[in-house]
């Protein structure tokens, strides 16, 4: 046939294609571990967004497996060698403040907006659909195309962890699930905890006041945007108030305060973002740590207050760890303070998601933390790593990513790096290809999330081309 006009392809199908996302971001696919079975691991609304792809694929003719119910992929084509899409159809939690519902993927001003639009079920069905046009062209393909459906990728990744353990690994691939034209290098990601070691303080009736719980955060990759306290005030309630007042409206921040059988309760509301810039957002609970820091607080809350307000209060590059670092390729080490708690029984955590250059190791970057860590009387306590991602400009995978993204779109393929971490990084020759166009703002894990109708076609054309490209007869 002759040559195939992959947008005019995806028009052909925009109707369908449009439906089939709204139904899939119709789905609250977020972690819930409370509700969790052998049918459906990582709760009810994870494995629903998981059987719906598989449906999806089922109807279109293509083979399927379900991998215990954590993963899944739909496959096409013969040969030995397998080119992989790896996309997740797990979300992060909602948040407050939208707009509109975030589950009932609403259409307006020409986007589609719900929780997953943009990261990942967007650009998932973008690329679901890229296979169905090479499918139904009836295109000869050389490779196998497999679409594999992770499941906990916001979270800690057990769905490719357990599917890698019995499955295939494709020779190359990419992930939908970060920016246009191509990412090359993503940095090394560390989620781990700083837990402290209280001790008994036997003087707790002197201070002027007694923090009793502090929490923010949900996820280690998020910016909380909320913060909450309960703090029992001796003396001098009026004045710590007017304090908490000044403080917070001097940063901009939105603030609560009620009092709640004897006890003074705080809020903070800040601005969420993703963990890999928290300087897009505002930290409510770092806020609020710096604000119990300058009290005059019992003294196990002294030292846990203490050490965030000085090691990570307007400190988002590990300076003052002493951990600051920078590449040419991937930029600078960050860390987000993603999850804060303390109560005045148990002490105190901080969950950092520490993400960190492709020329960095993270062995060094522990050391120098485990140095500071006893004379503040903190360990480090839950941790894990995945390593930096790196794939070579003249790989076979870029060089035909390149040219597809440049016919497509008629713009330079320019190659980047990130401190987000996809599934890409799980294969050696592993790219994340899109579907954030160059100039357009990245509003995931943000609210509002939005994916332009318009991005969500021509994404779909360039993984159509891409696949065909990727796997076709030479």
């Amino acid at each position: 046939m002759g040559k195939v006009n992959w947008m005019e392809e995806v028009e052909k199908r925009k109707d369908s294609l449009l439906e089939d996302t709204r139904k899939l971001l119709q789905i609250k696919s977020v972690l819930d571990e409370e509700a969790v079975s052998t049918e459906a691991p990582l709760g009810k609304g994870i494995k629903e967004a998981l059987d719906f792809m598989l449906n999806l694929g089922e109807r279109d003719g293509f083979a399927l497996k379900n991998t215990d119910n954590l993963a899944g992929h739909i496959e096409m084509g013969d040969g030995k060698e397998l080119v992989g899409i790896l996309c997740h159809v797990d979300v992060v939690p909602e948040g407050d403040g939208w707009t509109s519902d975030p589950f009932a993927a609403e259409i307006r001003d020409g986007k589609i907006f719900a929780r997953g639009a943009l990261d990942d079920k967007g650009p998932t069905m973008a690329a679901y659909y890229g296979m169905k046009i090479v499918k139904e062209l009836g295109l000869p393909l050389k490779k196998r195309v497999r679409m594999i459906i992770g499941t906990d990728e916001e979270s800690d990744w057990r769905c490719v962890e357990r599917y890698f353990k019995t499955e295939e690994m494709p020779g190359l691939g990419f992930a939908p699930d970060a920016d246009f034209p191509i990412i090359y290098a993503e940095k090394g990601i560390s989620d781990f905890d700083l837990v402290q070691e209280t001790k008994d303080a036997g003087e707790e009736g002197k201070a002027q006041v007694e923090v009793l719980r502090f929490e923010a955060g949900r996820r280690y990759n998020m910016v909380p945007d909320y913060a909450k306290a309960a703090v029992l005030i001796r003396n001098g309630e009026t004045e710590i108030m007017q304090k908490f007042i000044e403080f917070m409206d001097q940063h901009g921040l939105e603030k609560h305060f009620h009092v709640d059988a004897g006890d003074t309760i705080l809020e903070v509301k800040g601005i969420s973002a993703h963990g890999m810039e928290p300087e897009n957002g505002k930290n409510a609970g770092l806020y609020l740590a710096e604000f119990i820091s300058s009290l005059d607080v019992d003294s196990n809350a002294k030292q846990y207050f203490e050490f965030v307000s000085g090691f990570f209060f307007k400190d988002s590059r590990g300076s003052r760890l002493g951990v600051a670092y920078q590449d040419d390729i991937s930029g600078e080490l960050t860390i987000n303070a993603g999850k804060l708690a303390y109560t005045n029984e148990d002490g105190g955590m901080i969950g950092l998601n520490l993400r960190y250059p492709v020329t960095a190791k993270m062995g060094d970057i522990k050391e120098k933390i485990e140095l500071v860590l006893p004379q503040h009387g903190f360990h480090i306590g839950r941790f894990t790593n995945s390593n930096p991602h790196y794939v070579e400009e003249s790989d076979f995978l870029i060089q035909v990513l390149k040219r597809v993204y440049e016919e497509q779109t008629g713009d330079p393929a320019e190659l980047i790096a990130i401190g987000g971490g996809t599934y890409a990084r799980s294969l050696k020759s592993g790219v994340a290809f899109g579907p954030l166009f160059p100039g357009r703002p990245d509003v995931a894990h943000q609210k509002d999330e939005y994916m332009f109708i318009d991005d969500l076609l021509k994404s779909a054309a360039i993984y159509a081309q891409a696949i065909y490209e990727l796997a076709k007869e030479e």
